[in-house]
């Protein structure tokens, strides 16, 4: 796109351009990227939603036999506290996650981020909501401009080739697809006429060219970040402006400079700051007033403080019901940030740990919680899904080697499905409480394992019905987590490659070493037995001897486990 033909085609958009209204949940949403369509050559994941564990509203049956739904509670920024969940439209909920500014590939930060509210996104769905999730991307900033001059690019290809980057990144972490993703290049005139609305109640001021938002005229300012106005940093990516009424003020609209891209507007040529295009898009597609507004901790100040004095600026009837944000992940108690040089991008991890081990490290703290990343997690993390999809799998595999009765389930095995959907939605209610759901599985799975090996389990009646209705209950909470693959088989064997890859080694040295540690124990040679044994675990790799042979599976390298 030449800036010849973005100026021209933003000065027509303006002329057929209607004032933009509320858009909650609109029948049509605006074309997505193309790139959310991509789904991963070497992951597939099962992203479609199992019906509820609990009955949805209007279920069909009287109120009486139908069970209601849980209350949700978030915890709320700008109250400090946990709130009880209301939507203003009744059973649905309009959500706005402010996305990525797209000049880099992303690091697992951003993953956190979009994990989060994916889950969020998909629980609400889950217990029957319609939800609009609307999750934007900054196509147009200062970082992306100085990184294309870097690269000789232009800007705006850069910016959209890394949207598609991110997108992939999603798809490959098993985030369902928002509702809307706008980008900002494509709404300036939303952006436009809301800096208009700005002007004109009084709000802001320009300079030659340059538009600022006055924050002195807005009393609430600092209201979500409890910052004093004299506290305050200029709301800026750049060096303070000494033509700032306030150091505090902050850019709703940047006059042109040579190189740069521009769009035509009332007060000259120029591209908007980069608080005011969230305000837009949001009102552009949730009207004024919606649900939830989330992000990263470190958005709070000054990005979402100054969205809201914008928001409130341009309509006194703005009102945002819930803001959400998500804590750091750090590394050695450090954020982790492109511009600390301290992160990991998404690609770099997944390229030896399975995105859904990384998306169950990341749900394995409250959202609200730092997280460190290092090793021993990821490694944890990995150990933890193979031991989830491994129990699956042998239990798939054994009942489909056995007619499925449809006889009672028995009592004791209900009451432990019973406890672990009472674990999960209340934990899930009370402020995304991951760590308690993750931790609630275990007893669905040692009693799977205790029917498939136990002698006592083997005997036990009605096992086949108990084996069935447990497995089932764990795959649809791993549904709602975004855990549950398409083929248990396949991810289990996704999983030992990484192990491989981490641990240097391949397939055909493991069952070498296997062979040799065979050869020795027939030579009673036991000391080179374990030798070959404690060799194998320090590099993650465990051995496992049954009367069929030996196998090996991923473990935690043994130096790791001794850090445990």
């Amino acid at each position: 796109m030449s800036w010849s033909g973005a100026k021209m085609g933003t000065v027509s958009l303006l002329k057929c351009y209607r004032p933009f209204f509320s858009m909650l949940f609109p029948h049509s949403a605006p074309p997505r990227l193309h790139a959310a369509i991509f789904r991963s050559k070497n992951f597939s994941f099962c992203a479609t939603s199992s019906p509820p564990l609990t009955a949805e509203k209007g279920c069909g049956k009287s109120d009486a036999e139908c069970p209601t739904l849980p209350e949700v509670w978030l915890h709320n920024t700008m109250s400090r506290t946990k709130e009880l969940f209301k939507p203003k439209v009744e059973s649905k909920v309009g959500m706005y996650v402010c996305g990525v500014t797209a000049y880099d590939l992303s690091h697992i930060g951003h993953a956190r981020v979009y994990v989060n509210f994916d889950l969020l996104y998909r629980y609400f769905k889950h217990l029957g909501f319609e939800v609009c999730y609307v999750r934007n991307f900054t196509d147009v900033d200062d970082k992306i401009i100085a990184r294309a001059k870097e690269l000789g690019e232009d800007p705006i290809s850069l910016s959209w080739r890394y949207c598609e980057e991110f997108c992939q990144d999603m798809v490959t972490l098993n985030c369902l697809s928002p509702s809307v993703e706008p980008k900002v290049s494509e709404h300036m005139p939303q952006i436009i006429d809301m800096i208009e609305k700005i002007l004109n109640n009084g709000y802001a001021y320009i300079v030659d060219g340059d538009v600022y938002f006055n924050v002195e005229k807005f009393p609430e300012y600092g209201k979500l970040s409890s910052r004093d106005l004299e506290d305050n940093r200029a709301g800026e990516r750049v060096a303070v402006d000494s033509r700032k009424k306030n150091p505090a003020d902050f850019a709703l609209w940047k006059s042109a400079k040579p190189g740069e891209p521009f769009w035509e507007s009332p007060w000259g040529p120029g591209r908007p700051g980069w608080h005011i295009e969230c305000s837009a898009m949001s009102a552009a597609y949730l009207g004024y007033s919606f649900d939830i507004h989330g992000g990263g901790i470190d958005l709070v100040f000054p990005h979402h403080e100054n969205e809201i004095a914008q928001s409130c600026a341009a309509c006194k009837k703005s009102d945002i019901s819930i803001w959400m944000h998500n804590g750091f992940v750090t590394i050695d108690s450090v954020k982790m940030s492109k511009s600390l040089g301290n992160f990991f991008t998404i690609r770099q991890v997944i390229d030896v740990y399975h995105p859904l081990a990384l998306r169950y490290f990341l749900m394995s703290a409250h959202y609200r919680s730092p997280i460190n990343y290092s090793n021993i997690q990821l490694e944890s993390a990995s150990d933890r899904v193979f031991y989830i999809y491994e129990t699956l799998h042998e239990c798939e595999s054994f009942l489909n080697q056995h007619d499925q009765r449809k006889d009672s389930t028995p009592p004791d095995t209900l009451d432990i499905i019973d406890k672990f959907h009472d674990v999960f939605l209340t934990s899930m209610s009370d402020d995304l409480h991951t760590p308690v759901v993750l931790a609630g599985m275990s007893d669905p799975l040692k009693s799977i394992n205790d029917l498939l090996h136990a002698r006592k389990g083997k005997k036990q009646q009605f096992r086949i019905e108990s084996l069935s209705a447990l497995e089932k209950s764990v795959r649809d909470v791993l549904t709602v987590l975004g855990l549950m693959p398409a083929s248990y088989s396949e991810v289990l064997q996704q999983l030992k490659v990484k192990a491989l890859k981490r641990a240097n080694f391949t397939e055909e040295e493991v069952l070498q070493k296997i062979e040799e540690r065979a050869t020795a124990r027939m030579q009673k040679e036991y000391a080179k037995s374990d030798a070959i044994r404690k060799d194998l675990a320090v590099l993650g790799i465990t051995l496992m001897d049954s009367p069929n042979g030996t196998t090996w599976r991923p473990a935690i390298p043994l130096p790791l486990q001794e850090l445990l």
